[in-house]
C-alpha cells in the first residue's frame, strides 16, 4: 500500500512541480479524501485514475480553490508553500491551471476571445480592452503550440482537436516555456481517436519544455500509453503513489482502482426463467448499431467493457436516458421508441422500466428534498389526490423500505444531502423498487459506498431478480457482476465481442475486457 516509485524528485536540486502532503477532505458524515499524498516531477506527464466518487474531482476543487481541505493538509508548488484556501491569484502566480471535460470553450466567441477570456487587459487610462493586442496575444500562444489556428473564427465551427488545442492556449497562456503545471481533468473524453492523438502531441510538447501535466483520465489505455506515472486513488486513499506505467497495464490498474477486498460475496443460485421481460432491437446509439438482446424473467445481465465501448450508452438509451438514433425496446408486450420520435421518459416508467444511473446527486436524487419525498416521488401523480398528496401512503411505503434496505439514518424526513453516499445509494434504489419493475437498469450500482451498504445494494437486486424483475447492470466492477449476473455481455468499438455465461468469474471478465495482448506485450508489462 501507499507505494511511492520515487521518494525524491528526479533532480535532487529542484523541488517537485507539484507536491500535496496530509490531504484530507470531509462534508458532513462523509469523508471524501483521506491523508492523500501526490508529487508530480518538473517536465512530467502523470496520471491519476480512480473509479468516479473516488475522490479525484474533489481533489482538483481543492488544487483550483473550489473546496478549502481539512485542517493538517499542504499544498506547495515548485516549493512554494501555498495558502489554504488556494486561491485565483495565487493559483495563476503559481502557474497552476485547469482544462475541465467541456474544456470550457464559448461556442459563439472567436478564437482569441476564448484563449484570451479571463485574462484581458484593460488601458491604465481608458480601461479600455485593445482587442488588436489581445489577438496577438492569443496568436503568439497559438504558435508556440505549432498550431496557428485562424484566431478570428468562432470556436464552435472548429473540429475537435483545433478546439482542444485553445483550451491548452488558455491554460499555458501565462506560463513561460518550461514552467507551470496543467491539470487535465477528464479533458480527452469527448475526442476521438485522430484528435486524442493530436491533443497529446501537443501535451508532450509542452512536458518536452519542462511543463508539467497532471492527467485524470478514465481511458486506462491513454494513461499507460502516454504518462510517466500513475496515482491510483480508491475510496478517497492513495493506493498507489508515483508508479512507473511501465510496470502497469490497463488490467493491472483496474484491480488496483477496485481493489480485491471488495469480494464479500459469492454466487448464488440463479433464477432465470424462461419468459422474456424486455427485448431490444436494431438499437443505434453512439459507437453502438444493430444491436439485439433479451432480457428474461429474473435474469440478471451485465454489460462491461472500456470507456467509450458502448455499454454505457446502451444502458441509458434502454431508459429513456439518453436519445438513441434508432430501436425499439418492448416491455412485456409494451412497444418504446428508443429514438425518442414517440416516446417520452414517462412512458417508460408507466412500462415498468426503472433506471439507477452512476451520477446519483446530479441525476438520481434531489438533494434538498427528504428521503420520503425523494423515495416516493414516482407515484406522487398516481396515487395522491388531486388537490393533496396523501401522507398516510408514503410514510407506509417509505417505513417499508428503510427496513427493506437499512437506509441510516432511519429517519424519513432527513434532507437526503445529509446521508452518506451508501444511504443515499440506498434511497435511491428504494425509490424503483418500491415500484416493483419490469426491467430495472443500474449504472455502477455499488460506486463509491461503503461494504456495508455495498452488501445491503447487492442482495436488494438479488431479491428483485428472485421476485422475477429482469435487471442489467451497466459496469466496470468485475466483482459486481461476477457476483450478480447470470450473463455478462463485453463491449468493444460498439460491438458485443464475448459474452460470458454460467456464473462469470471475475478474472475471466477482466480478461475478456483486456483480450487484446499484444498492447501488454508491446512494452514487455506484466499484468
Amino acid at each position: 500500500m501507499n507505494a511511492v516509485s520515487q521518494a525524491r524528485p528526479p533532480d535532487p536540486a529542484r523541488p517537485w512541480r507539484l507536491e500535496v502532503a496530509g490531504l484530507s477532505k470531509t462534508f458532513g458524515p462523509t469523508r471524501a479524501l483521506s491523508d492523500v499524498h501526490l508529487q508530480v516531477a518538473h517536465g512530467e506527464l502523470h496520471g491519476l485514475v480512480g473509479q468516479n466518487g473516488c475522490g479525484k474531482s474533489t481533489l482538483v476543487k481543492i488544487l483550483t480553490g473550489g473546496y478549502s481541505p481539512d485542517p493538517g493538509a499542504s499544498v506547495t508548488v515548485d516549493g512554494l508553500r501555498l495558502d489554504l484556501p488556494i486561491r485565483p491569484l495565487q493559483q495563476r502566480a503559481a502557474g497552476v491551471s485547469v482544462v475541465h471535460q467541456n474544456l470550457g470553450l464559448v461556442d459563439d466567441l472567436t478564437v482569441w476571445e476564448n484563449v484570451r477570456l479571463g485574462h484581458y487587459r484593460a488601458g491604465r487610462l481608458s480601461r479600455r480592452i485593445n482587442r488588436r493586442a489581445e489577438q496577438q496575444a492569443a496568436e503568439r500562444v497559438l504558435a508556440r503550440l505549432g498550431r496557428p489556428l485562424e484566431a478570428g473564427q468562432k470556436v464552435g465551427s472548429l473540429p475537435a482537436q483545433d478546439r482542444a488545442v485553445v483550451a491548452i492556449a488558455r491554460a499555458v497562456q501565462d506560463h513561460p516555456p518550461g514552467s507551470g503545471l496543467i491539470i487535465f481533468d477528464e479533458s480527452t473524453r469527448a475526442l476521438g481517436r485522430s484528435a486524442r492523438a493530436r491533443f497529446f502531441q501537443t501535451v508532450r510538447s509542452l512536458v518536452e519544455e519542462g511543463t508539467s501535466v497532471l492527467l485524470i483520465s478514465h481511458q486506462l489505455e491513454e494513461i499507460v500509453e502516454v504518462t510517466d506515472r500513475v496515482t491510483v486513488l480508491r475510496d478517497g486513499a492513495v493506493i498507489e503513489a508515483g508508479l512507473s506505467t511501465r510496470e502497469v497495464n490497463e488490467a493491472s490498474l483496474t484491480r488496483m482502482m477496485l481493489g480485491r477486498h471488495l469480494v464479500t460475496h459469492s454466487r448464488r443460485e440463479s433464477h432465470v426463467q424462461d419468459q422474456p421481460v424486455a427485448s431490444v432491437r436494431d438499437l443505434v446509439v453512439a459507437a453502438v448499431t444493430g444491436l439485439d438482446l433479451e432480457v428474461r424473467r429474473g435474469e440478471v445481465l451485465g454489460m462491461t467493457g472500456l470507456i467509450g465501448s458502448g455499454f454505457v450508452e446502451v444502458a441509458e438509451a434502454l431508459t429513456g436516458a439518453r436519445t438513441a438514433r434508432a430501436g425499439t425496446l418492448s416491455v412485456q408486450g409494451r412497444d418504446l421508441a428508443l429514438d425518442r420520435r414517440r416516446g417520452s421518459t414517462k412512458e417508460f416508467v408507466r412500462a415498468g422500466v426503472a433506471f439507477v444511473p452512476e451520477r446519483r446527486l446530479e441525476a438520481g436524487v434531489a438533494g434538498e428534498l427528504t428521503v420520503s419525498d425523494n423515495l416516493t416521488l414516482p407515484r406522487v401523480s398516481r396515487r395522491g389526490g388531486r388537490l393533496r398528496i396523501g401522507a398516510a401512503w408514503q410514510a407506509e411505503e417509505t417505513a417499508a423500505m428503510i427496513a427493506k434496505l437499512d437506509i441510516r439514518p432511519p429517519d424519513p424526513y432527513a434532507p437526503i444531502h445529509t446521508l452518506s453516499g451508501g444511504n443515499q445509494q440506498k434511497v435511491l434504489l428504494a425509490k424503483w423498487l418500491a415500484d416493483a419493475p419490469h426491467l430495472l437498469v443500474l449504472h455502477e450500482p455499488t460506486q463509491a459506498v461503503d461494504v456495508g451498504a455495498r452488501h445491503d445494494i447487492i442482495e436488494a437486486i438479488r431479491a428483485a431478480a428472485r421476485d422475477g424483475c429482469a435487471v442489467v447492470i451497466a459496469s466496470i466492477d468485475p466483482t459486481d457482476l461476477a457476483v450478480l449476473c447470470d450473463r455478462v455481455l463485453v463491449f468493444r468499438d460498439g460491438q458485443v465481442t464475448r459474452e460470458l455465461s454460467g456464473d462469470p468469474e471475475t478474472d475471466a471478465i477482466v480478461r475478456a475486457v483486456f483480450d487484446d495482448d499484444t498492447r501488454s506485450q508491446r512494452r514487455g508489462q506484466v499484468d
